[in-house]
């Protein structure tokens, strides 16, 4: 018993705590570069935070942020500038492309959502409905993020 209150005076105390990331308070917020094969959008540009699709939901990403994981998916990303301005695209990862939402013709993606759904239902083999599946998604987050 002695030796044990001995041994534990004799050892630091170490706290681990997740907490709060600390706040930059000059200088850029956060350096960001977003580009398709393409085009570049961002190149190391100031931003305040930037917002992704993930499979549990929109995810924002700040400066100095808790680095965490998340699973990407088709749909809008939003960058907010410093000067509190957002520019939004929409992104569809599987085959790297990237548009600004005012590129894209609601219209025409109501039209493609119904032609993917239609093909849903004439394949039978699994691949085939992998990739449709994927296709039917793209066009649901396309006409998602332009309603």
């Amino acid at each position: 018993m002695m030796a044990a209150r001995i041994l534990r005076r004799a050892l630091p105390v170490v706290r681990q705590a997740r907490s709060y990331a600390d706040v930059v308070s000059t200088g850029p917020q956060m350096s960001f570069t977003f580009a398709s094969p393409t085009k570049v959008f961002f190149k190391e540009a100031s931003v305040k935070q930037v917002d992704v699709p993930t499979l549990n939901g929109v995810f924002g990403i700040l400066p100095a942020h808790v680095p965490t994981l998340q699973v990407l998916r088709p749909g809008v990303v939003t960058i907010f500038n410093d000067d509190g301005s957002a520019t939004k695209y929409f992104v569809q990862l599987l085959v790297e492309e990237a548009a600004t939402l005012d590129q894209l013709d609601i219209d025409a993606a109501k039209a493609n959502l119904e032609q993917a759904q239609s093909e849903m239902s004439g394949i039978s083999d699994e691949a085939g409905r992998a990739a449709a599946q994927i296709s039917l998604e793209a066009h649901e987050a396309i006409v998602k993020a332009l309603a």
